[in-house]
Formats: C-alpha cells, sequence, structure tokens
C-alpha cells in the first residue's frame, strides 16, 4: 500500500560536549548567559520526522510517498534518497532556503541542547494532497502548521486515513486546531511529554480522545507504549535492544512500524510489537537513519521476540 508521508526533511549536526553542561552555567548568573561549549566530536546525519518515517518503511518492504519541502541545499539528501530507492518527486525545493536544521549538542549526562532552524519547512502548505497521488494512507508529521493543518484537511476531504503526529509541534496550534486535527484523523501517535501537552492545550484526557479516533499511540520511551483503540487498552512492552547509543529517530522508527502493520491490518497488539521492535533496533545506532536490516531478518527477529510471526498467518 503506498503510504503518503509528509513531515520534515533536515539535516542533523550533533555535536559531543565532553563535560556536564551543569559545570559552566551559574544559576545565579543565567540572565547574562553567554557560554561557549567546545564539542571536539562532531558528525552531520541525515534526519527529519519525513525522512527518518521513509527510511524505516523502505527496509520494512514499504511503499513510502515522501512529500515535503526542501533547500537548495538538498542534493547530497536527494543522492541519498536516490540510493535508497525512495522517490523524490514530491520534495519542492524552495528558492533561497536552507533545508530544515538541527544543531544538537549533548554533554556526558546526555542533557541536550537544540537550536532549529526550520527554512524550507515553513513553505510546507506548498505541497498538496491530491487524487493523483494514489495514497491510501497518510502520516501528517511535524512540520510547518500552515502545512499540517492543510494536509490534514485534504486527506480528510479525499477519505484518505492518516495518522496524526504532531510531536515537538504541540505548543504552535490551538485548543480549536488541535480538536479540529483530532477530529479529522483517524490516529493520534504522541509521546507521554507530548499526550500531557495535548490533554492541557485540549482540556481533554486521551482516553476521551480516543473515542473520536481509530486508534491512539503514547510512547513512554523504556516502559513500553500505550495503544487506546475500540474501547480497549493494549501495553506494548519495550524489547530489549542490544544496545542503548542514541534516541534519535527511536519515535519515527515506531510510527514506520505502526504504518506497515495498518497498511497490512493487522491487529493493533501485532502493529505496537513491530513499532517497539523497530525503537529497538534503531537505538542500538548512532543516528537516525544508520540502522539496517532485511524483511527477511525483521520476520525473524519478531518471532524470536514475540513468538509468533504476522508474515506467515
Amino acid at each position: 500500500m503506498r503510504t503518503l508521508i509528509t513531515g520534515s526533511i533536515a539535516y542533523d549536526t550533533i555535536m559531543v560536549f565532553p563535560d556536564r553542561f551543569r559545570n559552566h552555567l551559574l544559576a545565579d548568573q543565567l540572565h547574562i548567559l553567554n557560554v561557549c561549549f567546545l564539542a571536539p566530536e562532531m558528525r552531520r546525519e541525515f534526519g527529519g520526522t519525513a525522512g527518518n518515517i521513509a527510511f524505516n518503511l523502505k527496509l520494512l518492504g514499504g511503499d513510502p510517498l515522501l512529500m515535503a519541502t526542501v533547500g537548495e541545499d538538498i542534493q547530497p539528501y536527494l543522492d541519498r534518497l536516490a540510493g535508497l530507492g525512495i522517490g523524490q518527486e514530491h520534495l519542492k525545493r524552495i528558492s533561497g532556503q536552507f533545508t530544515a536544521q538541527a544543531f544538537i549538542t549533548t554533554d556526558l549526562d546526555d542533557n541536550q541542547i537544540i537550536a532549529f532552524h526550520p527554512g524550507a519547512m515553513n513553505f510546507s502548505h506548498h505541497n498538496h494532497v491530491t487524487p493523483s497521488l494514489g495514497v491510501r494512507l497518510a502520516i501528517i508529521g511535524p512540520d510547518g502548521k500552515e502545512g499540517m493543518l492543510q494536509h490534514a484537511r485534504e486527506c480528510a476531504a479525499q477519505s484518505v486515513p492518516f495518522l496524526f503526529d504532531p510531536g515537538q509541534g504541540v505548543p504552535m496550534f490551538s485548543r480549536e486546531e488541535l480538536l479540529e486535527m483530532v477530529q479529522l484523523a483517524d490516529y493520534l501517535a504522541v509521546n507521554d511529554y507530548e499526550g500531557k501537552l495535548v490533554e492541557e492545550k485540549t482540556g481533554r484526557q486521551l482516553d476521551d480522545l480516543a473515542r473520536d479516533l481509530n486508534g491512539l499511540v503514547v510512547t513512554l520511551g523504556a516502559k513500553g507504549s500505550l495503544i487506546f483503540a475500540g474501547g480497549e487498552r493494549h501495553e506494548i512492552p519495550c524489547v530489549p535492544a542490544q544496545a542503548v547509543l542514541d534516541p534519535t529517530g527511536c519515535g519515527d522508527a515506531y510510527r514506520a512500524g505502526l504504518l506497515y502493520g495498518l497498511a497490512l491490518r493487522w491487529d493493533w497488539p501485532t502493529a505496537g510489537r513491530l513499532a517497539a521492535l523497530l525503537g529497538a533496533i534503531k537505538i542500538a545506532q548512532r543516528g537516525a537513519q544508520n540502522h539496517r536490516f532485511t524483511p527477511e531478518e525483521i520476520a525473524a527477529r519478531f518471532r524470536s521476540a514475540f513468538g509468533y510471526s504476522p508474515w506467515s498467518s
């Protein structure tokens, strides 16, 4: 099933500060903050919510259709997508803009200071969801606000079921806009912190919002995840990881697993378990798109973890 992936395409510049931020911040001087963290280790990664989800869905054997706005510096990312066999025809290049960029500095306690430049992402409303795309499932991921609202309305108008994933963009929506998105969406996915923000913004509890959806997913990090669907609550266990190196992109890997399961009409516990397995595989590698597996390998790992295979049923 062709699945539309909307959201950000971004470069992640990741630096490691070999000390602790707290050793260099004076609590009584934060009003005149002027610090420099020397970061001798740096790497540049391919990222962005849409790019990460499409990457994982392609590894599973899915059919992702990327839609995003990108800047004049996008060519290295395009070369990568071509090598992965992911189409680029709906990536709109915006003149005079950079592709979205995240600058992440991490200290020895895994605290992070992040600066994010949205760049071309702010023009996401220049893309449109049309019947000619031939999609039967979609995700509206973190993107420019106007684009997210527009794409959700276009999907709903064409009866394309979609997963609403507001991510760290929850604060930019008003109460009315969030409630509209929930009403338009078929599914909602948030982490525990984002879920609390949604509750605070809308004035409704998540289990109440779930009544307006076919499924509501809350990821809880090392505690697993919860899925509310059809009046039931499914507790999805966390899959033990071979190593815990970098959580960047774990949520996107999880969402790719969900989308794959939804496309194949799996039950919620099975789709959630595949999503959890992808998160465990990702966290064992640095960067959001440096892990690898084949469909055969993921099927074998699923059977090993859970004792059955949804592919053979």
